[in-house]
């Protein structure tokens, strides 16, 4: 049987053994002496021998000199001349991997970097949550329901959602699905970003069905049309189109989960030097297997990638010193973006201490805000649900602390999706809990509607705006 560590409970802080800080020689199996958590239990171990042989003879999902671009725009970030927009489904599913869903999630993305890109007058570096998102770590390894215990549901890389044991048996070969799965959805956004869809000159591409419907659609159409107008200007002064504006850069993410598959993704290649992780442009890890001295750290400090870290409110400022220090040794422009998920209710408490010790250390990081995971709660239905209201204040006390450090918050990491889902409480519709039956679809965590998202990507203009306007002048 395959096992390695089992799920941890809870969101502990980045804990480990300091003093069993690497010194060796990295290799992209190094992580394997090292304890896994969050890993499924395969019972069959030459099946996942033979589906990782495979997986590693596959080609890979994205190229080293795409991801040294996304770097360099995440060092850019880093500096105030870019804003990172992570956004995309909690988990993907093999089921939904379809054309219209795909192209929905990227006209939200689409409206919300126009919305941030207009505000805050910066380009924005568009990075998914998705081609690759099918793995998640659950808070327990099981699950009982009717007085029947299954394996925990660990996402469609993993195991099925039916409550069934046919179903939540980890089986290897979803492996390879979850790779094809991937290939097909990044193939259909890169020819829908490279044949025009994202074109500034036509954004009512971008439009979803409901968007007439939206309290902030007006809103939305005024700030197109000044975008239009200003393309309008620019293509007249260069007395030709511009080629730059029919077309948007996309990146892709997932969290670095299941380190056999990683692994086999893992490649060197030809003028580069070192090790890429080619299932994605963006690998991190959450709270749950960042330990010091574990294996999930292990394989990421060796990767050429940048790479991002979900910090809680536990974190002690020593030990994220110390995981900036294992992860990015020298200090390297883009490469080691922090993600701090906090909970409305503790950031104010949680936050500042943090920055300040990486501030003083003079470390290079890129900090981003996930206003999300931290304030998930259940519903006494037993629904899974956020508040907007919580989800908002995030965001505003992030750029509020930030600037009262005297650091940069550069991005924001979300879990949005183009449908017109009930999944979160409260925005400009107020959505109350009644309403979460009509279209709840997400099988893990509830995600943004449109309308939601749109209405955030307006909360960071208007606080971006805030604190600057307020902000003393030499």
């Amino acid at each position: 049987m395959m096992k390695t560590a089992s799920a941890v409970h809870g969101d502990p802080p980045l804990s480990g053994d300091m003093a069993a800080m690497p010194t060796e020689a990295w290799t992209p199996s190094s992580w394997q002496a090292l304890p896994a958590a969050q890993q499924p239990e395969y019972d069959d171990a030459a099946a996942l021998a033979n589906v990782l042989g495979e997986l590693g003879r596959l080609p890979p999902l994205v190229t080293s000199w795409e991801i040294l671009a996304l770097k360099q725009h995440l060092a850019d970030a880093q500096e105030g001349r870019r804003f990172l927009l992570q956004a995309g489904d909690c988990a993907e599913s093999f089921a939904e991997c379809a054309s219209p869903r795909i192209s929905n999630q990227l006209k939200v993305i689409l409206q919300m970097s126009l919305v941030l890109v207009h505000g805050l007058q910066i380009p924005v570096v568009r990075v998914g949550r998705f081609a690759g998102q099918y793995a998640k770590p659950r808070s327990a390894d099981c699950e009982t329901r009717n007085g029947t215990t299954l394996p925990s549901y660990r996402g469609d890389n993993v195991n099925g959602v039916e409550f069934s044991a046919a179903a939540r048996r980890p089986d290897p070969r979803r492996l390879l699905q979850g790779h094809m799965h991937s290939a097909l959805t990044l193939n259909f956004i890169r020819a829908l970003t490279e044949g025009g869809f994202a074109d500034l000159h036509h954004p009512e591409y971008w439009d979803l069905a409901w968007v007439e419907h939206s309290p902030h659609a007006a809103e939305y159409r005024r700030i197109v049309a000044e975008i239009a107008d200003a393309v309008r200007f620019m293509e007249t002064l260069a007395g030709a189109p511009v080629a730059s504006f029919s077309r948007a850069e996309f990146y892709t993410s997932h969290e670095a989960l299941l380190l056999h598959a990683e692994q086999a993704l893992t490649r060197q290649v030809p003028r580069q030097s070192g090790w890429f992780n080619l299932s994605t442009h963006l690998p991190w890890v959450g709270m749950r297997t960042a330990a010091l001295g574990g294996a999930h750290a292990e394989y990421l400090r060796g990767i050429r990638n940048p790479i991002a870290v979900k910090v809680g409110p536990e974190v002690q400022p020593a030990e994220l010193l110390h995981l900036v220090s294992l992860l990015n040794p020298d200090d390297e422009p883009g490469r080691l973006a922090l993600i701090h998920r906090m909970g409305a209710a503790r950031i104010a408490d949680a936050l500042p201490r943090l920055l300040e010790a990486v501030r003083e250390s003079g470390r290079r990081v890129l900090w981003v805000c996930d206003p999300m995971h931290g304030n998930g709660e259940t519903l006494p239905s037993g629904i899974k649900t956020r508040r907007f209201a919580n989800i908002r204040s995030e965001i505003e006390q992030a750029f509020d602390l930030h600037a009262a450090c005297g650091t940069r918050l550069g991005g924001v990491h979300l879990e949005v999706t183009g449908e017109n889902v009930t999944e979160c409480l409260g925005g400009a519709r107020a959505l109350a809990e009644s309403d979460l039956a009509r279209d709840y679809r997400s099988t893990v965590d509830p995600r943004l509607n449109y309308e939601q998202s749109l209405e955030l990507a307006l909360t960071v203009v208007q606080r971006v705006r805030q604190n600057s306007a307020s902000a003393p002048t030499d």
